[in-house]
Order: structure tokens, then sequence, then C-alpha cells
């Protein structure tokens, strides 16, 4: 497990490094806008299909049933991997025909405004990217299933690559300020899709897997990954469901030069709560608070979901549960200091990536204060993705989904009611609340299927880890505290987030050393910290 963890997470940092230089030449060439408002909103369609297959739904309901099946048949194994490949591609082009169509309808007869015409373009350009990222996510769950993680960890540093490539051309091509730079930008997602499904191939052929066509659908592991894999869709993307709302919900308030300062609500005219460019600033905050989940809590979830899934295929519940709880014991030391650490260096973190071309400081403050309350949601980010996987490995998808449902439905309530208060910053707190209000479900009913404490031995690590944090946390404060006088400009900043992530760092790895924090090997030992 902690291998395959360190792999993950390995090349999930390259490719979080490439994504934040991919958000850095958004942040050049489109800074906070309403050509990066529309942006976002178009391309979390596609994303979030890459969420919830590459991340989610497809591979989980996939990998516990061709687990299962890898042991006992192989040859049937080989079989269902084929149909699902098969029958998933033929049903994601049916829906991207039927998705092109619904948007030149709305295109033709509906849309109000021009950003809405943007919108509804991008998206139709991108929408066949579903197709490939899908498929490459049913190839990611085969190569798991055979201890195989390299290929599918590497495909979004692919994307990004890609993304980077397509930005920089634009930026040559085309000159300032004219929207033909989203389009190019666009075909390079869909030029993406198709290199990440190429670089599977290898990967399957070295493991000795033949993809052909096949429709075998009457085969009952087949019907299980289906049945399984509609709630799923549900209950593992409840946070990028919540972040999509956050980005509709903003761009329905937010006034604009188009717009106008009012919003015509039943005959009443009501000033809009926030201006153009909020969209923009959520999504540069939620890549920044995505950073440690992507690295840390997703590859944590793709590392312990194989485990899991055989333990519970074989009954051994008990070592399925002690699975669980030291992937949440993992997910909370590096969630803790990672909210005390983007709390403290949310200003110089935004200045020194996003703040140049069109990105201004007042972008900058406006940005940073919206990631502080992100920032407060990443422990139960982490453990959604945990929890989730615990109750699929057992092949119970229905729980995930009606706690999703009511997540997304309280964060939308929260979301109309703060954003009035708080502006753009209440949708993220929104969020962040829902995160734990869904682990809470997910623990109690867990907690009522085995009837026993879930979480076994967590106390000693989480007061462990909440002492280091905020010792951690204090000395990062006074070290800023010395560099208070120091100018404001990039270099400075720089200075500052270097010498405070350091410090910080440091102090922490130190005093879990000190604490004997058991949860350290994740990181740096080669012990599986569950022994």
């Amino acid at each position: 497990m902690v291998k395959g963890f360190r792999q993950i997470a390995l090349l999930t940092i390259l490719s979080r490094i490439f994504g934040l230089v991919r958000d850095m030449a958004y942040s050049y060439y489109f800074g906070v806008s309403g050509l990066m408002d529309c942006w976002t909103i178009a391309f979390k369609i596609p994303n979030l299909a890459r969420r919830i297959f590459g991340e989610g739904a497809a591979a989980s309901s996939f990998i516990p049933v061709y687990s299962s099946q890898l042991e006992k048949d192989p040859a049937n194994a080989k079989k269902i991997a084929c149909t699902v490949v098969t029958v998933i591609s033929v049903i994601l082009t049916a829906i991207v025909v039927l998705g092109e169509i619904v948007i030149a309808i709305w295109y033709f007869f509906f849309a109000d405004y021009q950003s809405t015409n943007l919108i509804l373009q991008l998206i139709a350009i991108m929408l066949p990217y579903t197709i490939f990222i899908c498929v490459v996510a049913i190839l990611a769950g085969i190569l798991n299933s055979h201890h195989h993680f390299a290929a599918p960890a590497a495909a979004p540093v692919l994307l990004n690559i890609v993304i980077i490539t397509a930005l920089i051309l634009s930026g040559i091509w085309v000159k300032e300020g004219s929207t033909q730079r989203v389009f190019i930008t666009a075909i390079g997602v869909v030029i993406a899709g198709i290199a990440q499904l190429a670089l599977q191939i290898p990967a399957l052929r070295a493991n000795g897997i033949r993809l052909r066509p096949a429709w075998q659908i009457h085969n009952e592991h087949f019907k299980k990954i289906l049945f399984l894999m509609a709630p799923m869709i549900i209950g593992l993307t409840a946070t990028q469901l919540n972040t999509l709302a956050d980005d509709l919900i903003a761009k329905f308030f937010s006034g604009s030069a188009e717009k106008g300062e009012f919003l015509v609500w039943f005959g009443h005219q009501i000033k809009y709560p926030i201006w153009e460019g909020s969209v923009s600033k959520l999504y540069y905050s939620q890549r920044l608070y995505q950073f440690p989940l992507g690295v840390f809590g997703i590859s944590l979830a793709t590392a312990i979901f194989p485990v899991m899934s055989v333990q519970a295929g074989r009954k051994d519940y008990t070592e399925m549960l002690k699975t669980l709880s030291t992937g949440i014991k993992g997910a909370i030391f590096v969630a803790l200091p990672a909210t005390a650490g983007l709390i403290l260096v949310g200003r110089p973190l935004v200045a020194v990536i996003f703040q140049q071309g069109q990105f201004t400081a007042a972008s900058t403050q406006a940005t940073s204060y919206t990631l502080l309350f992100y920032a407060i949601g990443l422990t139960g980010f982490f453990s959604q993705q945990l929890l989730t996987r615990a109750f699929y490995s057992l092949g119970n998808a229905k729980i995930p989904s009606i706690s999703a449902c009511i997540a997304v439905a309280v964060n939308i309530v929260l979301n109309l009611i703060l954003i009035w208060f708080m502006g753009i910053a209440g949708l993220a707190l929104s969020t962040a609340i829902c995160s734990y209000l869904q682990v809470t479900i997910l623990i109690l009913m867990l907690r009522k299927r085995f009837e026993q404490p879930v979480l076994t031995g967590i106390t000693p690590i989480l007061l462990k880890t909440t002492v280091a944090t905020m010792i951690m946390f204090l000395t990062g404060w006074l070290a800023l505290r010395l560099m208070a006088d120091m100018p404001f400009n990039k270099k400075f900043d720089l200075l500052r987030l270097i010498s405070t992530v350091a410090i910080c760092t440091g102090t922490y790895v130190i005093l879990a050393k000190i604490m004997k924090n058991k949860m350290l090997s994740l990181i740096i030992h080669r012990k599986n910290p569950a022994k």
C-alpha cells in the first residue's frame, strides 16, 4: 500500500507542479476577468468528468469486481475489462452527441448574454474529451489492479503539458484580449485526451492485457459494475459538485458591464453581491487547496482502495477497517499542517504563483482570503476520499450517494445565504462545512454497519498531530512577523514563502519524530505504518 502511495504521490506532485505552471499561464493571459470566468465554467464540465471517472466512479466500481475476478478467473476478468471499455465508449459517445445537440439548441435559441454564448462554444469543443478521459479511467483501474500505477498517474502530467503548450501558442498567435486564445486552449484539451489514452496502451501490453471490442453485457459481473457506478458518480464527487455549484452561483450573482449592477428578482432590483471575476478567484483558490488534496489525499485513497477491496472480498473486515483507519490517520497527519500552512502563507503563495500579467495585487488579496476558507475543509476533503472507497469496497454505493446528495443540497442552501454576507469567501466556507458533514454521516454509517468503533487508535495520532501543527503554526507566524517590514513584491514574497515553508516543514517533521508519530512513515520510512 505504502509503495503504491509513494509512486502515485510522486507522479501526482509532478502533475500538480505542471498544473501550477498551467494556472500561472492562465493568470498571465486571462487574469481575473470575465473571460477567465467563462473558461473556468466551460472547462469544469469535461474536467468534472475527469475527476468523476479518473479519480472516482468508473475506477471505484470496476476495481473491486475486476480484482476479485483476477484472483478467481483471470480469463473472465479480461472479458469483463474488454466489455466495460467497449460499452462505456459507446454510451459516452452517445451522451456527447446528445450533449452537442442540447448545446446547439441552447446557443441558438436561449442564450441571452455573450458570456453565455462563449461558455457554450467552449463546452461544445471540449465535450469529446469526456470520452477519452473516461476510457483512460477504466484502463487505469485495470493497471492499478495489476499493481501498475505509473502510467495512470502520469496521464494528468500529459494533460497539463499540452494545455500549457496551447496557452503559450495562443499567446504567440493571438493578440491580447482576444477570445480566440480560449478556443485554441480548448482544442488543446481534446488533443490531450487522445494523448492520455495512447499513454496507457504500452503499460497494458506490458501486463499481458490485449483489449478487443466485446459486448458481454449479460455477464453478471459486468452488471454489478454498472449497478455500482451510477451512485458512485454522486458519492465520490461531492466536493467537485460543490465547487461546481460555487462557480455557477458565483457566475449567476456576479454583476458585470454586460449585466449591470442590479439583479431583477420577482420585479425588484437587488444589487449583485459580487462582481465579474469572482469565478476566477474561486478557481485560483480551489487550485491551491486542491494541490495537497491531489498529491496526498487522492493518492492515498487510490493506493489503499485495491487493498480494501481485496480484504472486503475475503470478508476480512477487521483488516479492512485497520487499513481504513491507517488511511484516515495519514490524512489527518498531512491535512492538518497543510491547512495551517495555507492559512499562514496564503497571500505570499497567491502573489508568487499568480500575481503577474493580468492578475493584480487586489486579485491576490481576494483570492488568498477565499483560499483561507477552502483550507479549513482540507481534513474533510481528505477523509471523504477514503471513507467513500471503504463503502465501495463493501459493494455499497448507496450510503455515499445519499450522503453526497445531502452535502450538495446543504452546500447550495448555505451558498445562497452566505454569499450576501461574505461574498465568494462564503461559498468557500460552505464547501468546507459540507465536507465535514459528509464525513460525519459516512463514519456513523460505517459504525452502524460493523457495530464497533471504525477509527481505532486515532486519538493518539490526532493529539500528536494537533500539538505539532499548533507549534508549527506559531513558529511560522513568528517567522512572518520578523519579515513584516519587507516590501510586498515578487522577490520578497518568494523569500517569505520559501522561508516560512522550510521552517514550518522542518519544525513539523522534527516534532513528529520527537513525538514518535507513526504516520511519518508514510512519507519517509519504508515500514508499513499499519503494522
